[in-house]
């Protein structure tokens, strides 16, 4: 009978009770070499730590986009970018997209233009796990964790022969046909290698819009207007292992993408701007491996080779079927990124460990734009930039109970080239392409943690870490089409996070609680003046902020076929924002929570009632001039699973299961009332 990992997992501590699919001897199916350092207290049996969401709690609660899935731990939050570009976004304790850098095996994904990352893209089905380092990041995984880091763990084999096929339909309110989403995985772990292939695929025909939503003349209600998304990712990997100590492997992902992007729902039709992405494509090539060079020395190794190709299209009107108005335009990205990074650790005892870690990466970004009606197309700019990061890290032991881990790092930026294409500030009004102002930055981070095992049932700890992070060129360059001046010298932010945290066991209940604070500081903001006569903004390093708050975790075995339990996250986030006295920080929600229940009534049958709770969020209309609160939202969600045999599983489910109307961002509407039907086969 196969073991399942219970929601107690997934959307409380995320510490699972029980573990599901492999015996001792068979291992995990989380990929090592891709895990980055978490810093959690976690349980001896558990296969996820606190920082952890696992595919089984992925799949538990449905969640298929790298954003829901996420946004199970306390102190992450899922929510929406609104307006044209309509992006899924995800906080974790406050800090954005910019400041907490994604990763899938530890290689990161960046677009050096402007990092506009959306976590819809990101499938989870074929994840062994998404890591979120929250606040303390450890310096040894690289440069620019600010706020955290994310990173998604593919699988690997752990038998002689794996099979695993899931597929899911997806149906509105209504039990129409909504869309689907397909994952296969085959593999093999022999003596000395292994090898694997997956496959998923999400299709997103439409979703509803709440029965209570009245409609207005851009959405006229019932299936959401250009909703439609359609992604895939093909992951593959082989491996050579000579002994129980060393291990080369050689992976490669494949992602496409294509979106669409729904309309503010209360701007007018003539205001909106009608876009959409044929494609969004990112892949990537990449070695990892870790090497015992003696019983006390052990080498690990990266190196990779990353691509992005994006196009952008904007149309005459909500048709989308021509592209003859001064503002339509096909807008190109082509990225490429080479980097690797090498760590080498000394254990001098079983408890005391000296590391050091080597980055480097260089990005090559292209874009041009072909505007109409004339159908012209712009000269490639290019873009050119080295980043390299050195940190060492140090953790012993202070007694048999009391652990210190110091360390700190020195990242540099060389900014090799800088191109525009557009009229030269005094250079009259014809267009040429021209470079910007080179400029070279630099900066440094330090950070320490406390633990202490006061008892083989509770553990403590505290920690600072004072992090920064380097603006994108976006940041320092754009123009925003024509509204802004560039900033070469614009400086990175800095944010000291602090905390301290705890958990405990008493008998079968398990309880986790951490207190943070973040204080940030040369926060980039959009600073307008008056240039040359006109009105723009420059990004500039006036802003500063303080985020703090408070993340509970509960979770029990009531009975031997019934479990429940419960999360919280309080975060308040006060931005101080010299050029905006009415700015507010967007997109978080004071409370947020779940509450979950797993019953077995009978054996093979599970039953998951779960709620997700939220406050309201601060938002902004359109032309920015207004900040108002959206309204908090209570969400029932219920699935049951029944296992056909200990390799067939059968599910269906609801999401929103009272149809509520409810949003993240200004005129963007969630989703109402979803149905679902799962079927799971494996070897």
């Amino acid at each position: 009978m196969r073991l399942r990992l219970l929601p107690a997992a997934c959307a409380v501590s995320l510490l699972p009770i029980v573990a599901h699919a492999q015996d001792a001897q068979e291992g995990t199916t989380a990929f090592d070499l891709g895990q980055i350092i978490v810093r959690a207290p976690a349980r001896e049996e558990a296969v996820i730590g606190s920082e952890t969401v696992n595919q089984e709690a992925i799949e538990t609660f449905y969640r298929n986009t790298l954003d829901e899935a996420a946004s199970l731990l306390p102190g992450v939050n899922a929510s929406n970018s609104g307006g044209s570009r309509n992006e899924r976004l995800l906080f974790v304790r406050g800090f954005d997209r910019f400041q907490v850098p994604l990763s899938i095996d530890g290689i990161r994904v960046y677009l050096p233009a402007d990092n506009r990352l959306d976590y819809g893209r990101f499938l989870t089905p074929d994840l062994a796990e998404v890591q979120v380092a929250k606040g303390y990041a450890s310096v040894l995984d690289g440069p620019g964790a600010m706020g955290g880091a994310v990173n998604l763990v593919t699988r690997k084999p752990t038998q002689a022969f794996e099979a695993e096929a899931r597929a899911s339909l997806d149906l509105d309110s209504d039990l129409g046909y909504a869309g689907y989403t397909t994952f296969a995985l085959v593999g093999t772990r022999q003596d000395k290698w292994y090898a694997q292939a997956s496959y998923t695929r999400n299709e997103q025909d439409h979703w509803d819009l709440p029965g209570s939503f009245v409609p207005t003349p851009s959405e006229d209600g019932g299936e959401r207007d250009f909703s439609q998304t359609e992604d895939w990712r093909f992951n593959a990997k082989v491996a050579f292992t000579p002994n129980a100590t060393d291990e080369y492997s050689i992976s490669y992902t494949r992602q496409e993408g294509s979106k669409n992007a729904p309309l503010h729902v209360s701007d007018t039709v003539a205001s909106q701007r009608n876009w959409s992405w044929p494609y969004w494509n990112i892949d990537s090539i990449y070695w990892l491996s870790t090497t015992a060079v003696t019983d006390q020395l052990t080498l690990k190794t990266r190196a990779y080779h990353n691509g992005f190709d994006n196009l952008l299209s904007a149309w005459d009107d909500a048709t989308q079927t021509t592209q003859t108005r001064p503002r339509a335009f096909n807008s190109y990205y082509e990225d490429e990124a080479w980097g690797g990074s090498g760590e080498l650790a000394y254990a001098f005892t079983d408890t005391d460990v000296l590391s050091f870690a080597l980055h480097y990466r260089s990005d090559k970004h292209v874009e041009f734009q072909q505007s109409f009606p004339a159908g012209t197309t712009e000269p490639p700019q290019t873009n050119k930039e080295d980043t390299w990061s050195i940190a060492g890290e140090y953790t012993g032991a202070l007694a048999s109970a009391l652990t210190l881990t110091i360390g700190a790092s020195y990242d540099w930026r060389n900014l090799k080239r800088a191109e525009e294409y557009g009229t030269v500030p005094g250079g009259g009004s014809t267009p040429v392409l021209f470079d910007y102002p080179i400029r070279d930055a630099n900066t440094y981070n330090v950070q320490g943690r406390l633990n202490w095992q006061a008892s083989e049932a509770t553990a403590f700890y505290a920690s600072v870490s004072s992090r920064a992070r380097f603006p994108t060129i976006f940041e320092r360059f754009s123009s925003r089409f024509g509204g802004a001046v560039s900033n070469p010298d614009l400086d990175a932010e800095r944010a000291v996070n602090y905390e301290v945290g705890a958990s405990t066991d008493i008998g079968k209940v398990h309880a986790e609680g951490a207190l943070f604070y973040s204080d940030i500081s040369n926060a980039i903001v959009s600073f307008p003046f008056i240039y040359e006569g006109q009105a723009v903004s420059q990004s500039r390093n006036v802003g500063s902020a303080e985020y703090y708050g408070l993340e509970l975790s509960l979770d029990a075995r009531i009975a031997d076929t019934l479990t429940a339990g419960a999360n919280y996250t309080f975060i308040k986030r006060n931005f101080d924002d010299p050029s905006n006295a009415g700015f507010e920080p967007t997109g978080v929600p004071t409370h947020k929570g779940i509450i979950y229940v797993d019953w077995q009534p009978v054996d093979g049958l599970h039953v998951y009632p779960n709620l997700e709770l939220a406050s309201d969020r601060w938002t902004v209309n359109t032309a920015g001039t207004s900040y108002y609160r959206t309204g908090g939202y209570v969400l029932a969600n219920f699935r049951v699973d029944y296992d056909v045999t200990d390799k067939v599983t059968l599910g269906a489910g609801v999401r929103n299961a009272f149809d509520e109307l409810y949003y993240l961002t200004d005129g963007f509407p969630e989703p109402g009332r979803r149905f679902y039907l799962t079927a799971r086969v494996r070897t």
